[in-house]
């Protein structure tokens, strides 16, 4: 933060913030100079000039604190009251002491436009106006100095609601502004928490297959058990890749690598896979096949898992719906695992994936095992392919 200057409708938060801004507001008391120039010069005598500084202390006093405390949620109340008492400290002061304290009227209406919303200031601006015209008519001589206070008392009143409105949505934008950076972060946080759960979850599973897997060969078969663990080797490397890729924001998978990872996965768990054959997806925007290709990922996954399927299917058509295109994903397998009512972390982070970019998300108990299915929009999307 600046330490010396303070930006619009931010308040002072040290003492030189506060003497700085303290400057700006009193600068234009500098046309208090009429009552000055009349204390000085006027020909009063000494009691009238000591009630006179008196006066114009509290005047000055009054107003800067109004000014100084605008925008710090006082009742409208509080500061009409206040209003008020400067509105009767000018009177008192033009009619006592003459037509060069008028000037007053004008800081009564520059403070009305500055402390009140518009709603209210729209009548005390012209409020002030008018008691600056009464009071001006029945000070000798005022109604010379009129013409020249009124029209400043007017515009300097409304130029100042004016300045009060840009004070408040630029502080509205600022709170927008760190709104949306904290929604910005959620959302980082989010798509890192889905990434790393789908990626992490699928590699470890598959490490841990191929583990007990070479566990098993291991004294009898040494030299398949030896190529396990070198496929170990390869999805840590691989899944470390991703890892990182996900945490850079740059990782898209693609349906075709995740069905060739998905067949591997399958073999290892001893489920016999069923897969499309390598689908036609030029004309898929990327971000939708992405999605489909988490979706395929957590499925896969989950079978591997936690399903205890002997067998699983992977279909992947394009259908005409009411809505128009859309290519669908269908997983299914023949296992007991998730029959579940409550959704796990992978589902709620796929349905969150797919609404993104306008898909839909079906997954329950099917009547052979569980079933997902994934749908997005493929307007323009060529034919897929057929199951092998």
């Amino acid at each position: 933060m600046n330490d010396v200057g303070v930006g619009i409708g931010q308040r002072p938060v040290n003492r030189r913030q506060k003497v700085v801004k303290s400057l700006w507001t009193g600068i234009w008391l500098v046309y208090l100079g009429a009552p000055v120039t009349d204390l000085l010069h006027g020909g009063h005598s000494t009691g009238v000039r000591i009630l006179g500084w008196l006066g114009l202390a509290a005047f000055v006093a009054w107003y800067m604190l109004l000014v100084f405390r605008t925008g710090r949620g006082e009742r409208n109340g509080l500061v009409l009251g206040s209003l008020g008492v400067l509105a009767a400290q000018s009177t008192l002061l033009a009619l006592t002491l003459g037509r060069e304290w008028l000037v007053l009227f004008v800081y009564v209406s520059i403070a009305s436009g500055a402390a009140l919303p518009l709603r209210m200031a729209r009548w005390t601006i012209p409020g002030a106006c008018a008691l600056l015209t009464a009071v001006a008519f029945a000070v000798p001589g005022g109604h010379s100095y009129l013409a020249g206070l009124l029209i400043p008392a007017l515009l300097g009143g409304f130029a100042m609601t004016g300045v009060r409105e840009l004070v408040r949505t630029t502080i509205a934008l600022r709170e927008a502004r760190a709104t949306v950076a904290q929604l910005a972060a959620n959302e980082e946080r989010l798509r890192l928490a889905r990434d790393l759960h789908d990626l992490l979850g699928h590699s470890l599973s598959l490490i841990t297959l191929k583990s007990e897997l070479a566990g098993r060969m291991l004294p009898g078969q040494p030299d398949k058990a030896a190529q396990q663990v070198a496929d170990i080797e390869q999805v840590s490397r691989q899944a470390l890749v991703d890892v990182r890729e996900a945490v850079t924001g740059y990782r898209r998978p693609r349906l075709n690598a995740e069905l060739a990872g998905a067949r591997v996965a399958l073999t290892a768990a001893g489920v016999t896979a069923g897969l499309p054959a390598e689908p036609g997806l030029a004309d898929v925007p990327e971000e939708r096949e992405s999605a489909l290709a988490w979706a395929l990922r957590e499925a896969v996954t989950n079978v591997v898992r936690h399903s205890g399927a002997r067998r699983c299917t992977v279909e992947l058509v394009r259908r005409q719906t009411l809505d128009g295109p859309v290519l669908e994903l269908t997983v299914e397998d023949d296992g007991s695992g998730g029959k579940g009512t409550v959704a796990g972390n992978g589902l709620a982070g796929l349905t969150e994936r797919l609404t993104k970019v306008g898909g839909t998300l079906e997954a329950g108990p099917s009547k052979h095992g569980f079933r997902l299915v994934a749908r997005v929009p493929a307007a323009g999307a060529a034919d897929v392919g057929s199951r092998a």
